[in-house]
């Protein structure tokens, strides 16, 4: 087990005279063991520099940094920063800013082109925190992140069950879920359940750099419209007749009465070569 000493979460908020924050989703992570766990999964390597996300109190942050080479913890409530530098003063290899992640490029915050990213971020920014470290230069070689249970099998889904967050995570890597946590494991508990998913980020795109702009496009139009065939829902996003949707689905070998969530990402990699044309 580790010897770091777990936070005594009520206690520091009641000695800072605050209280986790619903707006900004604070649901500060406390149980040792799984603080453990989550730096297990990122594999973090001693040269290794990690950027986490909301730090919140520190608690994460401590195993970050008995892990890494440096950390940096980005966090946008200004309130808890004082609590931040107490906690983390015994550790010299942490950094603290505080700001939006959302508005700041991951690269102006790290000291190397190969970083990780491990953090228990607000549930409800899931979707663009993903989407920001994904389309970042250069991306994440990893990123483990504490998200809602639900949305962490969405990102892991299959085709039969796709969606346009899991087609957007898995064109840039592989998905998996390490670990699922209990309520009880944050103070204050949050009302839904939660995981640990980990994306290991490929060193290539699954569609070719130079196909990616159309296939953003392509399943955005796709999804736009879930309940109608792709027929109807690309000829609506795309602003093309049916006829010409049915084409350009026809011309890719895909069924035009298929729907957006039974694609593989192999055939969208073929729609968006076909579209570009």
């Amino acid at each position: 087990m580790s010897s770091i000493p777990p936070i005594q979460t009520a206690e520091l908020l009641h000695k800072y005279g605050l209280r986790p924050n619903k707006g900004l989703g604070q649901n500060f992570l406390q149980d040792p063991a799984i603080l453990e766990k989550i730096a297990s999964v990122a594999e973090i390597q001693p040269n290794d520099s990690v950027l986490e996300i909301g730090p919140g109190l520190g608690s994460l942050t401590r195993h970050l940094a008995a892990a890494a080479r440096a950390v940096t913890a980005i966090e946008l409530d200004s309130q808890l920063i004082p609590v931040l530098h107490e906690v983390l003063a015994p550790w010299p290899n942490t950094r603290i800013v505080e700001g939006d992640i959302l508005n700041i490029p991951p690269a102006r915050l790290v000291d190397s082109d190969d970083y990780l990213v491990v953090a228990n971020v607000p549930y409800y920014i899931t979707s663009a925190i993903f989407r920001h470290l994904l389309e970042a230069a250069p991306r994440p070689r990893r990123i483990v992140l504490t998200i809602q249970k639900e949305v962490a099998r969405r990102i892991c889904a299959r085709p039969g069950e796709m969606s346009l967050l899991a087609l957007s995570v898995q064109v840039y890597g592989l998905p998996t879920i390490a670990a699922t946590l209990p309520a009880g494991a944050f103070y204050p508990p949050p009302k839904v359940d939660s995981a640990v998913i980990r994306v290991d980020v490929s060193a290539r795109s699954a569609i070719p750099a130079e196909l990616l702009g159309n296939f953003f496009h392509l399943i955005k139009a796709g999804f736009s419209q879930k309940r109608k065939t792709l027929r109807n829902s690309l000829s609506a996003g795309l602003r093309l007749s049916p006829a010409e949707a049915a084409s350009l689905l026809e011309t890719g070998n895909i069924d035009p009465q298929r729907r957006a969530e039974t694609l593989s990402m192999e055939e969208w990699g073929r729609l968006a070569a076909i579209y570009k044309k």
